[in-house]
């Protein structure tokens, strides 16, 4: 990570390397410490606009991991024969 004025920033990667490097709990990890630096309040308007970019850039990148892991589990399933729907969105009785 960089820093820039006493604050920790995440290095910036281009599109390739952020797909061939990505770490779904290193991103996740960076996100929260971006979310506690926001919570304390303590970062110029400029660094915050920035950190709230970089943490939609995260997010975005996580949901689309939790996503393509869900597809993967899907065809999984599928290949054994065993699948039912599931919506991840609501509770289910099945445990």
């Amino acid at each position: 990570m960089a820093k820039t004025e006493g604050k920790t920033e995440p290095k910036k990667a281009t599109r390739k390397e952020s797909a061939e490097t990505f770490n779904f709990e290193q991103s996740l990890e960076q996100l929260e410490e971006l979310v506690s630096a926001m919570e304390d309040g303590e970062l110029s308007l400029e660094d915050s606009l920035a950190a709230f970019e970089t943490g939609i850039k995260l997010t975005r990148e996580c949901q689309s991991a939790l996503r393509e892991a869900e597809q993967k589990v899907q065809v999984l399933l599928d290949e054994a024969g065993t699948t039912q729907d599931l919506s991840l969105d609501a509770p289910s009785d099945q445990a």
